[in-house]
């Protein structure tokens, strides 16, 4: 089996960011962005999705958080559809529903080659912390424009914005999980009657 890992710099005027993605991993997990809560958003995505990844950033934090969020997305999303290549053996679509005490969220995508969020999500606060809430529908935006996939995030219940997020977050892991799975049974298909992805 080809690896199924990738490596991508991202250096602009705003962010220089390099992501390190091994889709076959343990769930190892390293980051050093300056946005202490992302980076504890992305551990679940890593520890759940058991994918190892490694996220490296400096931004015009001084500014705000916007454009080192959105970046960091736009790269994952880049490695992602390295690490995919040509995605034949793929399951294609995951989902999960991920509980937190109160909170409860699903999640539901498709590696369809088409980007698309819908991204359903009201949060009780504006700010977890020092990070702005909205953010988040930036990080996964940037992430589903530059890896090609359909992503539907819906919070179905909760209080406490940190549950609600560590939920989306969790979430996203283990269906993106389920989905770039290799099924033993199509190694060498692509799961689509269009022949395409």
């Amino acid at each position: 089996m080809t690896s199924r890992t990738a490596t991508i710099a991202r250096n602009t005027l705003e962010t220089q960011i390099e992501v390190k993605l091994n889709l076959d991993g343990s769930g190892q997990f390293a980051a050093e962005t300056g946005v202490p809560f992302l980076d504890h958003m992305m551990e679940q995505i890593a520890r759940h999705g058991l994918f190892d990844l490694s996220v490296t950033a400096k931004g015009d934090l001084h500014i705000d958080a916007h454009h080192t969020v959105e970046d960091i997305g736009i790269t994952i999303g880049q490695a992602l559809k390295e690490a995919l290549g040509d995605k034949k053996g793929v399951v294609r679509y995951g989902h999960a529903y991920v509980p937190l005490d109160e909170a409860l969220s699903r999640v539901v995508l498709d590696l369809s080659g088409r980007p698309g969020i819908e991204f359903d999500v009201t949060f009780s606060r504006d700010k977890i912390g020092e990070f702005d809430v909205e953010l988040f529908y930036e990080f996964f935006q940037g992430m589903v424009n530059h890896a090609g996939i359909t992503l539907h995030i819906d919070s179905l219940k909760g209080r406490n914005a940190h549950h609600i997020a560590e939920t989306i977050f969790k979430a996203f892991g283990r269906a993106l999980r389920m989905a770039t799975t290799l099924d033993p049974r199509a190694l060498e298909q692509l799961p689509s009657t269009k022949g395409a992805l």
